[in-house]
């Protein structure tokens, strides 16, 4: 009895000197499905684990874990390690990066989107701002310009906008304010049921959103070069959760991030953009397209007056407005001179 009881302790002991060790988990909160907009992070969770032979995961949760509009409370209080949002949903949480959610700002690519962006997310105040949320910058999510997929009557001129209820957020609502039309910021999610059951007239996306959400099928007509601004969605984590990852963990997401990056720029410019027009076809969506005096009536009626009316605003929260507002125009001006763009 005692020599079968010593070799059921040694077997045991043997078995727990050979476990392997518990990985470590990262909960990440998404919204939606799968699409070039959450490529990146797709791609961040692949690399993070091919790096630590699987002792690192990210668990990539579509809506499970949150609503959209409050992955940013849920990163505050720990409820995940790490999240995607975007600024406009929520400007008085994030007032720092809607800077460049404004109209206008003239970016013309996703490599100047991404440039821009994690160059904003160094600045002091932006970093102190997202720390009110115990919540670090990671990498943004960087869309092409937004257009207007809608029902009905084309809009063929900027005078046909009065009155029309669109889906917009950020500077692209208060564009479409200031031109007649009645912006309202639901969330992604919501978008198809509003424009089918009349709700809205139409929905301001970028191309995979339109084309993931379902307003294609859904629309009739969409705006070619309206080009009014997009949104800045980053992806963040949890402060205390990146402090407490082992060096190993934190340099294999921190040295993920930029070929995360590069492959949800090359998905979205090979993947999603080369099914855009097929589909638009596909669904015999008529296309609207505006005159270069339209589009310039438009900028001079939208892209000055929002711009002070954000520097003002945000200065009164003590934000340095000014300061973000000069270095992000700056920054877009070098950028081109600098890569030949217009």
């Amino acid at each position: 009895m005692k020599k079968t009881t010593t070799l059921t302790l040694a077997a045991t002991f043997v078995t727990l000197s050979v476990a392997p060790a518990l990985a470590e988990e990262w909960n990440v909160s998404l919204w939606g499905k799968r699409r070039a907009f959450t490529e990146h992070v797709e791609k961040l969770a692949e690399l993070v684990n091919e790096k630590t032979n699987g002792d690192f995961v990210l668990n990539i949760s579509y809506g499970g874990l949150s609503n959209n509009r409050e992955n940013l409370d849920g990163i505050s209080i720990g409820a995940f390690e790490m999240a995607q949002f975007c600024a406009g949903y929520h400007r008085d949480k994030n007032p720092s990066i809607t800077v460049l959610e404004l109209p206008f700002l003239g970016v013309d690519s996703l490599e100047l989107e991404r440039a821009l962006s994690e160059e904003l997310y160094q600045h002091p105040a932006v970093q102190e701002d997202l720390d009110r949320w115990n919540a670090t910058l990671l990498m943004p999510s960087p869309m092409p310009q937004y257009n207007i997929v809608g029902k009905g009557e084309p809009l063929k001129s900027l005078a046909d906008y009065e009155g029309f209820t669109v889906r917009a957020t950020g500077g692209i609502g208060e564009a479409m304010e200031r031109v007649g039309a009645v912006p309202t910021s639901m969330s992604a999610t919501e978008v198809r049921q509003a424009l089918d059951s009349g709700v809205i007239q139409g929905a301001s996306f970028a191309p995979h959103a339109h084309l993931s959400f379902g307003t294609v099928e859904g629309g009739e007509w969409w705006t070619t070069n309206l080009n009014p601004g997009t949104v800045n969605c980053p992806v963040v984590v949890n402060t205390d959760a990146l402090a407490a990852l082992s060096d190993e963990h934190r340099e294999a997401l921190l040295g993920s991030v930029g070929e995360a990056l590069d492959h949800y720029v090359d998905f979205y410019q090979n993947n999603t953009m080369k099914r855009w027009q097929p589909k638009l076809d596909e669904e015999g969506i008529e296309s609207v397209t505006y005159s270069d005096a339209e589009i310039e009536d438009f900028r001079g009626r939208v892209a000055d007056p929002v711009a002070q009316a954000w520097i003002e605003e945000n200065s009164a929260r003590g934000l340095p407005a000014q300061e973000l507002y000069d270095q992000t125009v700056q920054f877009i001006q070098d950028y081109k001179a600098e890569n030949g763009s217009n």
